[in-house]
């Protein structure tokens, strides 16, 4: 007679700061259709200088029928509370998803297939933006604020944590953590994830395993998109520059420059039309901060401030 098989585990893992959104994030996970043959728990790294989450957490804890740690991981460092989610959880797999997002009913089952068909050490799913009545019509048609993963050449090189299943037992991921310098500034998962490619992990993507994340007013700003993609491409120039010296490093900064120049004049000829405009100015912004990071100019920080710096100007 076989033995019975024991299920195997996984954890999802939510770090919040100050957000009461987060009920309706771990209302969305407890109502998912679980995969079979997975035990699955929810680990919560709570990111205050106190333990604000704690009582709603308690609170909820009967109600999703799900086993919770909550970890209360201080310093306003999102690395500080991924880390302690990592620390927290004996899973064989750790899932993460923002506390500003819900998770749609296939969203794990969705990660977990793609895993087992795959065997790769970690699986991104797509976020879709959600935006609120007085988005800017340029900015709901562009759709700017969801995310996919990028493809170099047929592969990914590099992810995010906004919706990821790890699995933990990889070798590219043992022991690996998420860089606490990081940890005001943003990058710290497009580092890690980095990292753990070259060291021989791969990425697959799971299209149907969607998250929903609502985009609050204060970031339907062109000025807040701009903010993120100069500091997205100046963790791209850190990378970049850590392999290159010298000439080869002039060569990036001018390949960085000469691709800023080319996005903000295509910018010109479809000025008329905010969606392309916006999308060509953006890109040029982000390929401004590839050259500010080449030169080492320090990332802007982003993350852990008293009050979020969400705020800013429209574009038309």
């Amino acid at each position: 007679m076989d033995p019975v098989r024991k299920n195997r585990s996984i954890d999802i893992c939510v770090c919040t700061f100050r957000r009461p959104e987060l009920a309706d994030t771990l209302r969305s996970v407890a109502a998912m259709d679980m995969p079979a043959g997975y035990n699955v728990g929810i680990v919560i790294a709570d990111n205050d200088d106190t333990p604000t989450a704690e009582p709603l957490v308690a609170k909820l804890a009967g109600e999703l029928k799900l086993p919770v740690t909550y970890r209360h991981a201080p310093a306003r460092n999102i690395s500080i509370a991924r880390n302690a989610c990592l620390d927290a959880s004996a899973s064989d797999f750790v899932a993460f998803i923002d506390d500003d997002e819900t998770a749609t009913a296939g969203w794990l089952a969705e990660l977990v297939a793609t895993a087992e068909a795959t065997g790769a050490a970690a699986v991104l799913g797509p976020v879709q933006a959600r935006y609120q009545p007085e988005a800017p019509d340029w900015m709901r048609k562009g759709d700017f604020h969801s995310t996919s993963p990028v493809w170099v050449s047929g592969e990914i090189r590099t992810g995010y944590t906004c919706n990821v299943l790890l699995r933990i037992g990889a070798e590219s991921l043992c022991g690996r953590r998420f860089s606490l310098a990081r940890g005001q500034t943003g990058g710290e998962d497009t580092e890690f994830f980095d990292q753990m490619v070259k060291a021989g992990g791969r990425i697959a993507f799971s299209p149907e395993a969607w998250v929903d994340e609502a985009v609050p007013p204060a970031r339907a700003a062109f000025d807040w998109l701009g903010r993120r993609r100069f500091r997205v491409g100046q963790t791209h120039g850190h990378l970049l520059g850590r392999n290159a010296h010298g000439l080869a490093r002039l060569k990036q900064v001018g390949i960085a420059t000469a691709k800023a120049a080319y996005s903000f004049l295509s910018a010109i000829p479809v000025a008329i039309d905010p969606v392309r405009r916006n999308r060509s100015v953006l890109r040029g912004i982000m390929h401004a901060g590839v050259v500010s990071g080449l030169v080492g100019v320090r990332e802007i920080r982003q993350y852990g401030l008293s009050s979020p710096q969400q705020g800013g100007k429209r574009a038309a």
